[in-house]
């Protein structure tokens, strides 16, 4: 997903416009710490010599601390904690190494660890739970139990007086931060300095040495641009002059408990008798007592999803006649009976629908015809017969399932009922037993006559595409997917060519060779020879093959740098428009001629975190929504594929896929002897994949429900009916629920998604997708349906669009916002009843959910802000994004990370299952890794690794610059099992092609740009890292609960 040219500046430092911001500052959730993708101030500089408190650590009448703060000598050094991993190369110079200071104790000590404020803490010395994973264990002064405190015991909740204004949009107020506020990390600090030789605590460290960082000052990381630097140390942020000190010291998360093993281990009372939902929820346990200790975060505790997408099964268990979640996932499958309890979920209701998601082998979707019959539908509220509707009068009625209308069987469709009231030929009817089905439509379904598959190509021929390679690996492309493009026959095929001018071709199957027509007159566009710009591909094959196999040659020798693509889009449209199809854009320089033309706005610094910030990510002309408009309108679909190195305006480019139900492909710095596998494949799943033509989609629901709004790349024809020129597998569509009633009286909700398309074989079709669900009168019925895939689906989509009207501040802090009060809501069912006060507790449908959100923020579309991602860059993984079906986004979210070199020494066969957190703490220098978002393959050599496995895989380059290597298939064992392995991966899912990436550690900024930066739980260029993440969520969730 990201820019494939790491030698780029990536990710400069931006000089904030002001370093000490006004009071009025609208960050949200200040006290405990910025939020992620808030710009936190630069810190200032401390004299050494100084002391680290600048107000008692503790407040008046809380415990005292146990242990003394450390020696005003080495006050402001920065205590990093060891990584998990063991085995990492010398230390660098960037970091000094001390040794683990001596400890009263009776044996041999490991180091103190140390808290999130930078501070000692000493852990506990009790025994861990069983199956409960835990540091190890140390000697520490008499510690406060971990649950309800003693009677005796002051609880200290930490001191956060925010509330949370109700009346603003997605915002909290802006808070006045205590200084006893617990300390809190920058969520995406301002500037990064030069990029050490590796990132904080990283590589630089031994097992068993605590680092410690040399004094801060000014010029210990210079604030350079395009570079790396370590991120500032969390800290609390004073709420007058925005300076930076140690608060009090606060426990972090030791473990988490399942709700039976809270019960096992004595730490909750029992459940027996508790209602509902008790023992669906887990706990993250947080010590909230002043001076308490703990032995900090126990990471490896932390919810991960590292088994992939996790789909709630009570609900397909529930309802078995339902479709399969691959085509309709709803947010959750408890639809709330109230609008009051809707408003107490806070997370979005609604649903994810992918109508032509692919099925497995002997899971095929049945189709129906019922010829002289007629398609059997509700004559009031037009749903189509389905397996929740109910037959009466013996057989001569059926009532819809939606509105409850009584329908007339028609006389060819009766069938008696048996003693249960269930037709007797139920068995032969797939529609009344298949939760999917597709039906033959008769005539009265077709406006006109069913079009033919069409495929049009629109090239760039400018000097820039030539010299890439672009042209002759488009050119062979698809000539070697002629043979395999839907609709033989009747398929229709065209070619226009642009630079300066615009160059039409005849490609009658009388020719023998195409005839080229060059019009220069930009102003007033007209069609030569209107009728043999499009040819049928099967008569005028060999046409089109030596068209393909001259372009190429043709334009080998142009030196034109410049564009007509406006004008050359209003030819293409004037070309298709009598019958529609897909149009494929190929575009390599920024448009400069004739109407569309785009300016080289760029992206503007000063513009960030300003109002005018998302004006950079709208498109700049209207004449390309307008554009996007009339092909709709004709039943055309585009996609773009965009290849130049500099900027070429996708937001606006983007815009024609977005509205024509397309995508975008993007591939910046294109170089065909680097990219051209990864244009070839997706090139050819665009032309093979079976798509859906002139199609319009509708989703129906139960009395008192509906959809409100929609979300993904299509343009709505009316209140509810989606337009979509062209519809494939891969292609994902949202939308959000609300109720129209205020109560509800049904027990249960019917969804219905029908999608009306004309298939490339020239039948008119209707697909049909039936689901059931229940109301519920509670809300942890619904935590307990929820179902976290679906939710960050349309998290995503939300998120996305609100880039386009507000700051990339204000979209991640909706997105943290919005869990918050969920888990809060969930908080306050359960907290009082389990005396679970100290404990983060969420349920076990949403035990993802905060590391989903987290992940949201550093996404492209969303993450940083000017220097964190190119302009482009960020506007193609948005449009990208908003068409992804669930388990593709979720594994571009949360990726891939396998380790690979054990299985290659060994005979084993790989587990392609054993994936690894997505932390530096995962990598182990003697190791060989694979990063996989679905995208791309980041292939990670240790310093450490075995020069046989590097000899082995890539000859007798191992020892050149990565970047200059490329991975492929050696006459040894071990080379033919690394390419068995990212093949068995790019077989999983084909939808797109992952182009592999070689990496060594310690390469910067190579590594930096390609995997450390995409190591989501690790606080990294100033982001947060997951369990600081999960203790801002805590301590937000415990304001106002």
């Amino acid at each position: 997903m990201g820019t494939e040219n790491p030698n780029r500046p990536n990710f400069p430092a931006r000089p904030a416009v002001t370093p000490f911001a006004a009071q009025q500052s609208a960050t949200p959730f200040l006290s405990s710490g910025s939020v992620v993708g808030s710009e936190a101030p630069p810190f200032r500089p401390v004299s050494t010599a100084s002391s680290q408190f600048s107000a008692p650590p503790f407040s008046a009448g809380s415990e005292g601390p146990a242990f003394r703060p450390p020696p005003t000598s080495r006050s402001n050094e920065l205590v990093r904690p060891p990584p998990p991993s063991a085995s990492y190369g010398p230390p660098s110079s960037g970091f000094q190494h001390f040794a683990s200071p001596q400890m009263p104790s009776t044996g041999q000590l490991p180091p103190p660890r140390t808290s999130f404020t930078g501070q000692p803490v000493v852990p506990m010395q009790t025994r861990p739970p069983p199956g409960h994973v835990s540091l190890p264990s140390q000697p520490q002064p008499p510690s406060v139990p971990m649950g309800s405190p003693p009677q005796s015991i002051k609880t200290g909740q930490p001191n956060m007086n925010i509330p949370l204004s109700a009346d603003q949009h997605f915002l909290p107020s802006r808070p006045n931060a205590q200084a006893s506020s617990p300390p809190m990390g920058p969520s995406y600090a301002a500037p990064r300095g030069t990029f050490q030789s590796a990132f904080p605590g990283y590589a630089n460290m031994q097992p068993n040495s605590v680092a410690q960082a040399p004094p801060m000052q000014p010029s210990s990381f210079p604030l350079q641009q395009g570079n790396y630097g370590p991120p500032a140390p969390p800290t609390p942020i004073l709420s007058q002059q925005r300076g930076y000190a140690p608060g009090p010291p606060m426990s972090t998360p030791s473990g988490l408990y399942t709700g039976n093993q809270m019960q096992q281990h004595g730490i909750a009372p029992p459940l027996a008798n508790s209602q509902g939902l008790a023992e669906d929820f887990s706990s993250l346990s947080l010590g909230s007592v002043p001076g308490s200790f703990d032995a900090g975060v126990d990471v490896a505790a932390l919810p991960r999803p590292l088994g992939g997408d996790v789909e709630p099964k009570t609900f397909a268990e529930m309802y078995p006649m339902n479709c399969s979640s691959r085509f309709l996932r709803l947010t959750t499958s408890g639809i709330p009976n109230s609008q009051s309890l809707a408003s107490r979920w806070h997370l979005p209701i609604g649903a994810v629908v992918c109508p032509l998601a692919e099925t497995p082998a002997g899971e095929e979707v049945p189709v129906v015809n019922f010829a002289t019959t007629g398609i059997i539908r509700c004559r009031r509220c037009r749903t189509y017969v389905n397996p929740y509707v109910t037959f009466t009068d013996h057989g001569r009625k059926w009532r819809c399932n939606i509105c409850s209308l009584l329908n007339d069987v028609p006389s060819d469709y009766f069938a008696h009922l048996d003693a249960s009231g269930i037709r007797v030929d139920m068995d032969q009817r797939p529609e009344l037993t298949k939760g999917s089905v597709e039906f033959i439509a008769p005539a009265e379904y077709m406006v006109r006559p069913p079009m033919p598959p069409l495929y049009f190509f629109l090239i760039d021929v400018s000097a820039s595409a030539v010299q890439s390679g672009m042209l002759e690996v488009m050119s062979q492309t698809i000539k070697s997917c002629l043979d395999d493009l839907p609709g033989y026959p009747r398929t229709q095929i065209g070619f226009i060519t642009y630079d300066s001018t615009i160059h039409f071709y005849n490609m009658k199957s009388s020719l023998m060779q195409p005839q080229m027509m060059v019009v220069s007159d930009l102003d007033d566009i007209f069609i030569p020879l209107p009728d043999d710009l499009l040819v049928n591909l099967s008569e005028s094959r060999s046409v089109v093959e030596a068209f393909l196999d001259s372009l190429p040659s043709m334009f080998q020798n142009n030196m034109n740098v410049e564009s007509a693509f406006g004008p050359a889009l209003k030819a293409a449209f004037m070309v298709m428009s009598q019958l529609g199809g897909k149009l494929l854009i190929f575009q390599n320089t920024l448009p400069s001629f004739g109407v569309g033309r785009l300016r080289l706005r760029g992206d503007d610094i000063r513009v960030y975190g300003t109002d005018k910030e998302h004006i950079l990510r709208l498109p700049e002309d209207p004449f390309y929504k307008q554009m996007a408009a009339d092909f709709t309108k004709h039943q055309i679909a585009v996609n773009v594929y965009a290849f130049s190195d500099k900027y070429t305006d996708i937001a606006s480019l983007g815009s024609l896929a977005k509205y024509t139900g397309g995508q975008v492909y993007y591939y910046p710095n294109f170089q065909s002897s680097i990219h051209k596998d990864k244009l070839r494949h997706e090139l050819a799943r665009d032309l093979t994949r079976e798509t859906a033509w002139e199609a319009v989609m509708r989703i129906r629901c139960g009395k008192g429900v509906r959809f409100t709004t929609y979300h993904g790349n299509f343009m709505l024809r009316s209140t509810d009916l989606i337009a979509l020129p062209a519809v494939d597998c891969d292609k994902a569509y949202a939308a959000q629920l609300s109720l129209e009633e205020t109560l509800l009286t049904t027990q249960t909700v019917y969804f219905q998604v029908a999608l009306l398309y004309t298939s490339s074989s020239g039948e008119r079709r209707i697909r049909v997708h039936t689901a059931a669900a229940p109301v519920v009168a509670d809300l942890g019925e619904m935590y307990r349906l929820a179902d976290t895939g679906a939710i960050i689906s349309l998290f995503s989509r939300l998120a996305i669009e609100k880039t386009s009207s507000s700051k990339l501040e204000d979209a991640r802090n909706a997105v943290q916002l919005r869990i918050v009060k969920a888990l809060r809501e969930y908080r306050n069912l359960y907290a009082v009843q389990h005396r679970l006060t100290g404990r983060m507790i969420y349920p076990e449908s949403l035990k993802y959910l905060p590391l989903y959100g987290l992940a949201l923020n550093k996404s492209t579309p969303l993450r940083g802000g000017y220097a964190d991602a190119q302009l482009d860059e960020r506007c193609a993984a948005a449009y990208t994004m908003m068409a992804l079906p669930v388990k593709k986004l979720l594994k571009l979210l949360y990726p891939n990370l396998v380790r690979v070199d054990d299985s290659l020494v060994k005979t084993e066969e790989f587990d392609i299952s054993k994936r690894l957190p997505l932390t530096i703490g995962s990598l182990d220098t003697r190791g060989l890794y694979i990063f996989d978002d679905g995208f791309r393959f980041v292939v990670w050599f240790g310093r450490a690794i075995s020069p046989d496995i590097a000899q082995n895989l890539l000859g007798e380059d191992f020892a050149l610059d990565y970047s200059k290597v490329s991975l492929s298939q050696r006459d040894n064992e071990m080379s033919r099992k690394v390419m068995k392995i990212l093949n068995k991966y790019r077989e999983s899912d084909p939808s797109y092609f992952q182009l592999c990436h070689l990496v060594r550690q310690g390469e910067q900024p190579r590594e930096g740009f390609f995997l450390l930066t995409n190591l989501v739980e690790d606080q990294v260029g100033g982001s947060s890292g997951y369990a600081d993440w999960m203790l801002q969520l805590f301590r937000q969730i415990q304001q106002n609960a």
